[in-house]
């Protein structure tokens, strides 16, 4: 249904309008002393360190910090949350109820993500409730104090809506995983299909952690790599947060939230990669032939919560106001109905509010057992975790709230329910998860694999674990990893920064040569012979001066796209680190270069141009060429890219924030972001970090007050003058 706004309610909205322009005058309020207790000190490349008195001073500069960087996308991420994004921009398509933000806010409505931030919000750990006021509060207090910086659609931000855009965070990894809702809706000739975001190709990340054994230093080191796309919802920010006595750490976290999620302190560390738990199944529920709006469950009558929602959308002509009708049920939300069966996701997500509160006591800890303590409380729906710590302890977590579950998995098909006994109703503890704590040969490792070969000396056994966890397999990106770590090598710190940058692809040592074998059994012609010569002449790397590797890679996308297997030789866990390899098709192999080979030499004018000529990086006025490439080729330094107008590919995805550490006394680092610390083109930390970047080079961290002010660039107080 929808309805044109009347003139008299139009009225009434441009009163609020204007209402909410006086407010943006004032609605700094008492910030004005949390303000005057914050310190923050902008190093090198921008990177903010902030010093407070208490957990909420620290929010506030930290929300301030953020706000100077990052203020259009952290808004945009706000209302995003709220469900309230067609009122602001329209509905982004040809039809106000059908466009992409209608769909969107109609997605954040159903599953209630601002409502569950509300409905939770004051059982929420007074600590956590307290950075997510302060937060918002800096804010609110940049737009205060910078108003030609805010837009009129720019909301007053409360520690609800940070604690929402916290939900939503969580959920674009851990609900509606593999789009399964999409999926099981397809099964049921649905109507009308959830809201499917942007997904990330190269969604994972990389992660090490060697024990004393393994450095020359005797201490530990820790390597973080996640891969995220260059965009908005994943955008990270590196930062350094300190309340004496309280907390004292550097790390990262995405745009708009309060606690910072990855990195270290003095005394430990860890990194994140995705995981790959079962966190939810679809259940099948009979509705009461007698009870309208109600399902039989548990030998009861339950009744079926009904939501009617309005959804605002800005028009050329002012607005209109569509309507919705979700249905919710203690199970989970509802997700379809037919005339007598009532379908639920059960998600282990759903009702988790305590994620960014987990992180934060992470951040705490001083040591192995309070690091551990935290884990405890297992509100992190997900994610792997490697970690080191300055006596010396490496650990590795397949971390989750895994339900246990009373039926096999079953993805996108739905499970019938009668009683509790065919749902799942608890979780997997923190030690029935795969881990390893100082394992034999100094290492844990992570790329996105599942755990069972996290150390090479001890593999885990599947067996151990319920049919429902994931199964074996150890990928490309994961044997390169392996390689570059498991021996006896004794890596200095500066050896960790620059392995991490590997510019092999396992791919091409696995069937380069099955190709040219084929190739060269193929009829020759002059374009094919200097096709074949470029691949032969390639040194099997994605480095930016090393020709060939563009060409090969055209290949493989047009090959594995044809369909069909691939490999003449599957992964076998009995050969982890050698399989697969080998082509299955040949002729599939054959037809698909001769097609790339056409490609590469109509954008490029020859066959052996470099990969870096190809592969840019691009950033404003920074244009500059990039080594690395496809984790699904067997590259460690992952980035994915995006085709320019001019048929160059630039970097789009992948090596976001890096860093590695060593745990010395005190400790040392070095950390880069790819993207850079601002996305303002004003800022001068808009794209400085680029040039680093391309370079396959780290800036050295500032942790330390001496280390500080050697790198020191500005030193300020929210709100001060420029």
């Amino acid at each position: 249904m929808t309805r044109l706004l009347s003139g008299k309610l139009l009225g009434m909205v441009a009163i609020a309008l204007a209402l909410a322009a006086n407010v943006r005058e004032t609605r700094a309020g008492g910030a004005v002393d949390l303000a005057a207790q914050v310190q923050i000190r902008r190093t090198e490349y921008g990177v903010p360190h902030i010093e407070a008195p208490t957990l909420e001073a620290v929010a506030f500069g930290f929300g301030y910090c953020q706000a100077e960087d990052h203020l259009p996308n952290i808004m945009r991420g706000y209302i995003t949350a709220r469900g309230e994004l067609a009122a602001a921009f329209g509905p982004d398509g040809d039809q106000p109820d059908d466009g992409v933000n209608v769909k969107s806010d109609a997605y954040y409505r159903q599953f209630r993500v601002y409502q569950r931030a509300d409905d939770n919000y004051d059982k929420i750990d007074p600590d956590y409730r307290a950075m997510c006021e302060g937060f918002a509060a800096g804010l609110n207090y940049f737009v205060d104090k910078h108003p030609d910086s805010a837009a009129d659609w720019m909301p007053k931000i409360t520690g609800r809506d940070v604690v929402a855009y916290g939900f939503a965070g969580v959920m674009r990894f851990a609900f509606n995983r593999g789009k399964i809702i999409n999926d099981f809706l397809k099964t049921q000739d649905a109507t009308a299909a959830i809201f499917e975001a942007e997904s990330d190709a190269e969604l994972g990340s990389n992660m090490w952690a060697f024990a004393p054994s393994r450095s020359r230093s005797g201490r530990a080191l820790l390597m973080g790599n996640p891969h995220q796309g260059w965009r908005p919802v994943s955008t990270y920010y590196e930062a350094h947060l300190k309340v004496p006595g309280k907390l004292d750490f550097y790390g990262s976290t995405f745009i708009g939230r309060p606690v910072l999620t990855t990195g270290w302190n003095e005394n430990l560390g860890w990194s994140h990669t995705v995981n790959y738990p079962d966190l939810e199944e679809i259940y099948e529920l009979a509705l009461d032939p007698d009870k309208e709006n109600h399902y039989l469950f548990d030998g009861k009558s339950v009744p079926i919560t009904q939501d009617d929602v309005e959804i605002e959308v800005k028009t050329d002509d002012g607005s209109e106001t569509l309507s919705r009708t979700f249905w919710h049920t203690p199970l989970g939300p509802v997700i379809h109905r037919t005339a007598d069966k009532l379908y639920v996701i059960r998600s282990a997500c759903y009702e988790n509010y305590r994620a960014y509160e987990q992180w934060l006591r992470m951040s705490q800890a001083t040591s192995f057992e309070e690091f551990r303590q935290a884990l405890a409380m297992q509100q992190i729906p997900m994610f792997n975790i490697c970690y080191a710590d300055r006596t010396g302890n490496i650990y590795y977590l397949w971390n989750g709230t895994v339900p246990k579950l009373p039926h096999p998995a079953h993805k996108a098909e739905a499970v019938p329910a009668e009683d509790s006994s065919d749902i799942w109703t608890e979780f997997h503890t923190l030690d029935e998860l795969p881990q390893l704590f100082n394992p034999p040969g100094g290492y844990v490792h992570n790329c996105n694999s599942p755990p069972y070969f996290t150390n090479l000396r001890v593999p885990m056994n599947p067996q151990d674990f319920p049919g429902y966890f994931p199964a074996n397999n150890v990928s490309l990106r994961s044997q390169h990893s392996l390689r570059l770590i498991d021996g006896d090598h004794k890596f200095t710190l500066e050896e960790v920064r620059d392995r991490k940058h590997s510019p092999d692809m396992l791919l091409g040592e696995r069937v380069k040569d099955d190709l040219l074998a084929t190739l060269r059994a193929e009829p020759s012609t002059s374009e094919l012979a200097a096709g074949i010569k470029a691949l032969e002449a390639w040194d099997g790397t994605v480095q930016a001066d090393s020709p060939g590797g563009t060409l090969f890679e055209a290949w493989w996308k047009r090959y594995e796209k044809k369909g069909g297997k691939n490999f003449a030789e599957e992964w076998d866990a009995d050969k982890p680190t050698t399989t697969p390899h080998g082509l299955a098709d040949k002729p599939r192999a054959a037809k698909a270069f001769v097609e790339a080979l056409r490609e590469v030499n109509a954008t490029y004018g020859r066959p052996d141009v470099s990969w870096g000529e190809a592969h840019r990086i691009r950033y404003g006025d920074v244009d500059l060429p990039v080594s690395g490439g496809s984790g699904l080729m067997g590259c460690f330094r992952v980035i994915g890219f995006a085709e320019d107008p001019d048929g160059k590919l630039r970097a789009n995805t992948g090596d976001s924030w890096v860093f590695a550490v060593e745990f010395g006394q005190p400790v040392k680092a070095y950390t880069i972001i790819s993207y850079s610390q601002s996305e303002l083109p004003d800022s001068p930390h808009f794209n400085d970090q680029a040039p680093l970047f391309s370079a396959n080079r780290m800036k050295r961290a500032a942790f330390t007050d001496a280390e500080i002010e050697a790198q020191l660039i500005r030193s300020y107080r929210p709100g001060q003058s420029d």
